[in-house]
């Protein structure tokens, strides 16, 4: 400290307002940053930033519109008390559409400045090529058949082994020629096979053993796999971008599969869905307008008209992730009860853009998560509290790394539980 109080008091000052302005400039981008994810949040579900409107009016524009930047301040913060006061302003924008608009009350003052500076500093992004690294979908590689490959091997050593039986005649008859000796006459392949089976009888024992054992290892590892799907990366209708919308507009999974939080299956969303922020935005940053024309076309909505006048068609996405029907899985028991995050089975579905199968979804997987997952909220759910106490009790004397009371501790890994 003493370093500092002998600086002049003109460098100490300049060495101050330098780190306040810092200090302040870094809020402004903070903020910026903010208001792009607070207008994700809140907003975007009902408006566009362009001209399109969804259930409220498009934004673009929208600061050349209002009369002030503080009355759109007001109008976001509590619209419902500006109308009442009888502003002129907000009680005609309030007819523009029969559903009102919340209030958010509940944000910091700086937050709705972030958000109006988002708002008016926006600018549409420029699309760009269609890339497996921006965005497009990577095509996959076919798996190569093993048959195939088996079907090769095997012919091409049927012809090693020909071209060295017509060497090893050629040679034969070449030094029976020097010995003054007769020709061999030629053998068939299948008794020349019987005469070297009898003369190496443990030889061929031993490749007999191995070759089975070998056929047997395979085969059951290739059984083994039938139904694991590990990799599973189908090409969909629609070219839809997991990173673009959970990843870039942290769009919450349960938006579009709103069934995993209270029902066995997450469900697909339907085309309505989409549409809840598609009809303000026609445009994407990575293929424009080509993949957004098809959930118009499936919708049946004419853009140019905003309404629904074509016939409505289903989108026939393609399953990734399938489990046997004789498996008993449920989204609400994992997502709700057992609070677990959707990444621990799809993977960082933030990073894809068509969903991909990361994990391999058998039996011997769910078991070692099952011994591996802790109980979560025992201790605060009623619904545990005997049960908790018993288990506490029941572990109390094992070492401290071996009592935490997981899944399987609750009967996790009974047969019954999946298999019914």
């Amino acid at each position: 400290m003493d370093t500092i109080y002998k600086q002049p008091k003109k460098q100490i000052l300049a060495k101050f307002s330098l780190l306040i302005l810092s200090f302040f400039l870094s809020i402004n981008s903070v903020s910026a940053q903010d208001g792009e994810k607070i207008f994700k949040q809140n907003c975007a579900v009902c408006h566009s930033l362009g001209s399109n409107p969804i259930v409220g009016p498009g934004l673009q524009g929208v600061i050349s519109r209002v009369p002030s930047e503080d009355w759109m301040f007001k109008w976001i913060q509590n619209n419902e008390a500006l109308i009442k006061s009888g502003e002129a302003y907000a009680v005609k924008v309030s007819t523009f559409s029969p559903a009102a608009m919340p209030s958010f009350t509940s944000l910091a003052d700086g937050d709705i400045k972030a958000v109006i500076k988002y708002i008016k500093e926006y600018k549409e992004p420029a699309p760009v090529a269609a890339t497996a690294a921006s965005g497009a979908t990577a095509p996959v590689e076919k798996p190569t058949n093993p048959l195939a490959i088996l079907i090769g091997v095997l012919a091409f050593l049927i012809i090693i082994v020909a071209i060295l039986r017509a060497v090893r005649y050629s040679l034969k008859n070449i030094q029976n020629a020097k010995k003054g000796l007769q020709n061999e006459a030629k053998v068939g392949v299948w008794k020349e096979f019987k005469n070297t089976v009898n003369a190496h009888k443990r030889t061929t024992a031993l490749v007999i053993i191995f070759l089975l054992g070998g056929g047997l290892s395979s085969g059951w590892y290739a059984l083994k796999g039938i139904g694991v799907y590990e990799g599973y990366q189908p090409t969909q209708p629609i070219a839809f971008s997991h990173k673009i919308h959970a990843g870039d507009n942290a769009i919450d999974c349960q938006y579009c599969h709103s069934g995993a939080e209270r029902s066995k299956t997450a469900g697909i969303p339907s085309v309505n869905v989409c549409m809840n922020c598609h009809k303000g935005i026609s445009k994407g940053p990575v293929t424009g307008k080509t993949e957004i024309a098809k959930i118009y076309e499936a919708a049946g909505w004419d853009p140019d008209k905003g309404a629904y006048t074509k016939p409505q068609k289903p989108i026939q996405w393609i399953k990734v992730h399938n489990l046997p029907d004789f498996v008993f899985f449920s989204h609400q028991q994992h997502v709700k009860v057992g609070q677990q995050d959707c990444a621990t089975c799809h993977g960082d579905v933030k990073t894809m853009t068509t969903a991909v199968q990361v994990k391999p979804l058998t039996m011997v997987w769910c078991i070692d998560c099952h011994r591996a997952t802790e109980v979560p909220g025992m201790q605060s759910n009623p619904f545990y509290e005997k049960l908790h106490k018993n288990l506490t009790e029941k572990f109390k004397n094992m070492p401290y790394d071996q009592r935490k009371i997981t899944v399987d501790r609750m009967g996790g890994i009974e047969c019954s539980k999946c298999h019914y």
